[in-house]
């Protein structure tokens, strides 16, 4: 997939994308003469399924709680 693909995937914008990429959390690879970015769907989905982990550790951790304890 190309990053934009990706972008549109996750709604959220080309330079989220590549920051990602840039950063090793989403595996993707260089390729072509000017270095054109490209993510497999399996690692997207790979990723994603990993940020709803994470997410789910995080709310079991942060419960929502009342301010208001009336």
């Amino acid at each position: 997939m190309l990053l934009s693909d990706v972008a549109a995937e996750l709604n959220v914008s080309d330079s989220q994308v590549y920051h990602l990429v840039r950063s090793g959390d989403l595996p993707a690879i260089k390729i072509g003469g000017r270095g054109q970015w490209r993510v497999e769907r399996a690692k997207l989905e790979e990723y994603i399924q990993q940020k709803y982990d994470e997410t789910a550790v995080w709310v079991e951790n942060n419960p929502l709680t009342d301010r208001d304890p009336d």
